[in-house]
């Protein structure tokens, strides 16, 4: 395993970066409602700081958010005390019998686990499947080989840290590698860190196959509720029958 969110870069993902999920929590709750899952357990993969699993607490389900970050975890538990969470891979993970499983936020194109791969997918769709109850939804979104293909380098500040990310393709095996240098003032002092986080995107067609093998029926959507999902992310809405 690599590093991944550690304190610095998971505080100011939290605090600069929460809208995604706190945006897309409406939507989701909607769909969750629409399609009969109106309680019960839903298991978040890649639960970052627990801004979705709060909203699912508060809404009176069962939230149980998964992280390979333990920093992630640590602001997760203190968000939202009455969801359970767990530090590990998505791809290993035991998962429980829900009514829903989610993955917000590109998650499951990271390669932070190098075993991320097309065949690993592949699996994880097939265990979400089996603990899924009938009418189950598995909803989630990935980057494609469009996602952020003319940019380089971007910056992003706060009040107490900034951040600079550098961004490379390497188009012959569609990865996308984003090096993140953090700033964050602790007391009198900056404090640097650095990350790197290299992700496989894939295309949103060879996707739903993949979930049409596992057993899903598959709807590929553009937004939740009412917000429209980044250029270059692909959302699933994949139906346990």
């Amino acid at each position: 395993m690599t590093d991944c969110y550690s304190e610095d870069l998971a505080y100011v993902h939290d605090t600069g970066f929460g809208d995604f999920a706190r945006n897309a929590a409406p939507g989701l709750l909607e769909l969750l409602r629409s399609h009969g899952i109106d309680g019960g357990r839903v298991v978040d993969l890649g639960c970052g700081s627990g801004i979705w699993a709060a909203e699912l607490v508060k809404a009176g389900y069962e939230a149980v958010g998964v992280d390979l970050s333990a920093a992630m975890i640590d602001i997760a538990r203190r968000r939202a005390p009455g969801a359970a969470f767990h530090v590990g891979s998505f791809l290993d993970v035991p998962l429980p019998e829900c009514g829903a499983v989610t993955a917000l936020g590109e998650v499951l194109n990271y390669r932070f686990d190098p075993h991320n791969s097309r065949g690993a997918l592949q699996r994880l769709f097939r265990r979400v499947h089996a603990v899924l109850e009938p009418g189950g939804l598995f909803v989630f979104d990935l980057a494609g080989p469009d996602r952020q293909r003319n940019v380089s380098q971007r910056f992003f500040e706060g009040t107490d840290w900034t951040t600079c990310v550098e961004i490379q393709r390497d188009t012959s095996r569609n990865r996308l590698t984003r090096r993140i240098v953090t700033f964050r003032r602790i007391g009198k002092f900056w404090r640097r860190s650095v990350e790197t986080h290299a992700l496989q995107l894939h295309r949103a067609t060879d996707v739903a196959g993949l979930l049409r093998k596992a057993g899903f029926r598959v709807r590929i959507v553009r937004r939740y509720g009412d917000m429209e999902l980044l250029p270059g992310l692909a959302g699933f809405v994949a139906r346990r029958a």
